[in-house]
């Protein structure tokens, strides 16, 4: 497909128990900070890293709170998947080539009769099992991952506050998306 954006999509969550980082602290007193994380619930988050030579890369995503209610969804359906994908046509105004994992849900039925009914404007790849490393959202992933590190959340709507902050601040840094693309060592063709 000629001048079509070229669309890496990833999911992720994070639950109340933050991820590990470094920090400072005084010689031989190696700070510590305890944190309650059982049964609080998850912020599951779908992103795609968009190129294009001669354009600005783009990142979109959706965030969704999961806290354990009854008849809550826990993460992302078909249907997310499928409204996320026409969101990121609409907002870049073009043919796009997706490319992602083999995750069970990219692979229902429903979603492969989406991509069969728009071929006009979608081509759709599957990245090989386990392969993060072809995939630029990861490294998305790793930055919002380390800037809440050191976050002890009081409740899961300040985990989805930070989650939300630091992707939007994203969106205004392409320079950074670009290296999240660098950073797996494929590039675009200008």
């Amino acid at each position: 497909m000629n001048n079509a954006w070229v669309v890496f999509e990833d999911e992720a969550g994070q639950s109340m128990t933050p991820p590990r980082a470094r920090t400072w602290g005084r010689q031989g007193c190696t700070p510590v900070v305890r944190v309650r994380g059982r049964g609080s619930g998850r912020v599951s988050m779908a992103g795609m890293t968009c190129y294009k030579p001669g354009e600005r890369s783009r990142l979109i995503y959706a965030i969704r709170e999961y806290r354990g209610r009854k008849d809550e969804p826990k993460g992302f359906g078909w249907q997310d998947y499928r409204d996320l994908i026409v969101r990121a046509h609409t907002q870049l105004g073009g043919p796009i080539v997706l490319v992602w994992d083999n995750l069970r849900m990219h692979l229902v039925a429903r979603l492969r009769e989406f991509f069969d009914a728009n071929t006009a404007w979608l081509t759709v790849f599957q990245l090989p099992t386990y392969a993060p490393d072809l995939n630029p959202q990861e490294g998305v992933w790793s930055l919002v991952k380390r800037d809440i590190g050191n976050l002890a959340a009081a409740d899961l709507t300040q985990i989805t506050r930070a989650v939300k902050r630091k992707l939007k601040m994203l969106q205004y840094r392409p320079e950074v998306i670009d290296g999240c693309l660098a950073g797996t060592g494929l590039f675009l063709d200008m």
